[in-house]
């Protein structure tokens, strides 16, 4: 059986999602996902709630940290990462609590991917690199991410960067089993990458989330 798994997704946990529970209940139900990485920024709260509703099979807990170098992500993670701090130092906080390094959106301009000689200086600490980014619309560095995990052997991903329901599910990677820390990484090793786009309204999500939240705290 296939598994439809999307490893960078935001909630309303992010300043910028929208996604809760009940949004996660009903992709579930109708089998467009079967497992998915909560990221949300400079957070897990979120995450470590969520985890407690859905199991730990289903929702690994994540982090997408705001480095000084560009964005990372942790996954399953145990305790929040801080931001602020250089790549290398960020990377080792989540290897120090048993969690994988996940490069998202790399060498983007528009967005804080983390730029190439960041990741020469951190290269032994990366596990996987998102190559698709159901978001990358305006800036498109994909080909080049594919090619840089490739020359370094990293294991690939497509993720939706999900913010909110319209065009989620569309991305994500399909894996032979349900992972777990220690497999996710030789699963997607040989995982077959939906490399669909969450739309334009997608794409909006995060500025739209963020002026809807703005209003409603001043309301």
């Amino acid at each position: 059986m296939p598994y439809k798994v999307d490893l960078h997704v935001h909630t309303a946990g992010s300043p910028d999602g929208s996604l809760g529970a009940a949004n996660l209940e009903r992709m579930f139900a109708s089998g467009g996902l079967h497992c998915i990485a909560i990221t949300d920024h400079d957070t897990i709260d979120r995450a470590l709630e969520i985890q407690k509703q859905f199991g730990t099979e289903r929702i690994i807990v994540g982090e997408e940290i705001t480095t000084l170098d560009g964005e990372m992500i942790g996954l399953f993670l145990k305790k929040a990462v801080l931001p602020g701090q250089s790549a290398i130092q960020t990377a080792e906080q989540i290897k120090t609590q048993g969690g994988l390094v996940y490069i998202p959106h790399p060498f983007e301009t528009v967005r804080k991917g983390m730029r190439a000689e960041v990741l020469e200086q951190i290269l032994p600490y990366i596990d996987i690199v998102e190559t698709h980014n159901g978001r990358a619309m305006f800036q498109n560095y994909g080909r080049t991410a594919r090619f840089w995990a490739e020359i370094n052997n990293k294991a690939m991903v497509a993720s939706s960067d999900a913010h909110g329901v319209i065009g989620w599910g569309r991305t994500c990677s399909i894996l032979e089993a349900m992972p777990n820390q220690k497999t996710l990484v030789p699963l997607l090793r040989t995982a077959t990458l939906i490399r669909a786009k969450v739309g334009f309204p997608g794409v909006l999500y995060p500025k739209f989330n963020r002026l809807r939240k703005r209003i409603k705290k001043h309301a």
